[in-house]
């Protein structure tokens, strides 16, 4: 397949695997709401209203103790997705680095369909809010933002067959414009609305993105809609048929949203985004750095990079989550192991690469070490059988452990696959001389940290440990998994009801 053709068929399967069928959601779930601010919404009011307002607390130093921070984000072409197994995007990448800097870990959690991202910040089901988040007041009455990294002016999005394309909304006449009641741009129609402009908004599905409603423009399905101009301008790099109209918006800031209690956290992150991006003054565009600049390159103006650069050949067991989906979850089903958590696996150790050799002697798809398989190593190189003898050894050690609860369970098993299971011995034992219970993860966690100390691995039997490199592939295989879960869940929950044009990209994808 062309790489042209590539990069439409995965940005479209990116759409339909978050949002309804344009069709069958155009029937069923939209409503245009005209000037009367009393008419009845689509949409559930729940959908709009925040319900924790309190937040819980935790600043910087208790995120650093758990060595992961949590991103709050959206899964779409723009902020955060998977290509070929691997995680891409935007806010993802630009995120990263903070947290690097800051010696963390990332886990993300994806906003779910009718899910608000205030309420998943303030309960703790993370920790910052990375999407493209515009700092609106109604916002901020809720959170805190950080210094913006972004200045963008919202669009009217028309079909590139409207001619002359109107330069104010004063020029447009009576139109409507499909929107997200909870996104920014719901708020900007409303003022222009009170201001006496003849629009109707057409309040959508919370599960359509800007994305999928532009593509709701381009199919015709919608008259128009809105769109920050930054997102505008990507979607132009593979969607043909949208252009810009007036802007009813201008320098908007976009900024990480926070929690109101953690003062630690924001005078972190913003003094890693003073780094990256400036103010200059009224009129004057701002200074971004050498890094900030190659991020927005390659995601909002040069579409096929990030594909270009990850181009394989197909693969004909490539699936929603990795190149091996096809291959992974039969033999897992007929096995009794989550594919999930196999393909969470094979991504950490081998970044699914078949023909992966660790320093240690370890091939293959889940890098299996032949001395512990009655195979030779260039059988293991056969990526079906690696497959199998990974989940076989897996399945002994979930054995094992079987008395355990199951989130125990399979961390002890993850850390044993890593670092055997003689490491994991001398680190209960230390746990057990401590007192304490030897089935606890998390006072495993530390005891295999200790015994990178000499004073505590010179009397281990299997002596030193690298224990934060297990604790660290313990804690990013759990945290993938959990991220898996949510994209195959989103899937499930959109299957049922996407368009067979859709299906067909995205069976075309696969």
């Amino acid at each position: 397949m062309p790489l042209s053709n590539t990069i439409i068929y995965k940005r479209y399967f990116f759409i339909g695997l978050i949002v309804l069928s344009m069709g069958i959601v155009g029937c069923s779930s939209q409503q245009t709401e005209q000037a009367n601010p009393e008419q009845p919404m689509s949409a559930p009011a729940k959908n709009d209203q925040v319900s924790v307002a309190k937040p819980i607390k935790r600043d910087l130093d208790a995120i650093k103790k758990r060595g992961v921070i949590k991103l709050i984000t959206r899964y779409n072409s723009s902020s955060y997705f998977l290509y070929k197994g691997t995680e891409h995007g935007f806010e993802y990448d630009f995120f990263r680095e903070f947290a690097k800097e800051e010696g963390l870990s990332v886990e993300v959690v994806i906003i779910r369909n009718g899910e608000n991202p205030i309420d998943m910040l303030n309960s703790g089901e993370g920790d910052v809010i990375a999407a493209n988040y515009v700092a609106t007041p109604k916002r901020q009455k809720y959170i805190d933002f950080t210094r913006p990294y972004n200045l963008v002016n919202q669009v009217i999005v028309l079909p590139d067959y409207s001619e002359p394309v109107p330069k104010t909304v004063g020029d447009m006449g009576p139109i409507t414009i499909s929107v997200r009641r909870r996104s920014s741009y719901y708020q900007t129609l409303k003022r222009l609305q009170e201001e006496g402009y003849p629009i109707k908004i057409n309040v959508v599905s919370e599960d359509y993105d800007t994305e999928a409603l532009m593509l709701g423009v381009m199919k015709g399905r919608f008259q128009a809609t809105v769109a920050d101009n930054n997102l505008l301008e990507a979607a132009k790099t593979y969607m043909n048929g949208i252009t810009a109209g007036p802007v009813i918006s201008k320098n908007d800031t976009v900024a990480w949203g926070i929690r109101k209690n953690a003062p630690d956290l924001q005078l972190a992150m913003n003094r890693y985004l003073r780094k990256h991006f400036k103010l200059t003054g009224p009129d004057q565009p701002p200074k971004r750095s050498a890094f900030l600049n190659v991020l927005r390159h390659k995601y909002f103006q040069d579409e096929q990079q990030i594909y270009a650069e990850h181009m394989q050949m197909p693969s004909k067991y490539s699936g929603l989550l990795s190149p091996y989906d096809k291959l992974i979850k039969p033999i897992a089903d007929s096995m009794d192991v989550d594919w999930k958590m196999v393909v969470a696996i094979a991504a950490q150790e081998s970044k699914f690469d078949p023909d992966a050799e660790s320093w240690t002697g370890a091939v293959g798809l889940m890098q299996v070490l032949p001395q512990f398989s009655p195979y030779s190593r260039d059988s293991l190189l056969n990526v079906s059988l690696n497959v199998k003898e990974g989940i076989r050894i897996l399945k002994e050690q979930l054995h094992h452990y079987s008395y355990m609860d199951s989130t125990d369970r399979w961390k002890f098993t993850l850390a044993t696959y890593n670092a055997g299971p003689g490491h994991i011995t001398d680190a209960r034992r230390l746990v057990m001389d401590k007192y304490e219970n030897p089935d606890d993860w998390n006072n495993v966690a530390k005891a295999l940290i200790l015994l990178m100390q000499r004073k505590y691995y010179k009397d281990a039997r299997y002596g030193f440990c690298r224990g934060i490199e297990t604790v660290s592939y313990v804690n990013e295989i759990v945290n993938r998994y959990h991220m898996y879960e949510t994209i195959a869940a989103l899937a499930s929950e959109n299957e049922k009801a996407v368009s067979p044009t859709v299906i067909g990209l995205s069976k075309a994808m696969n």
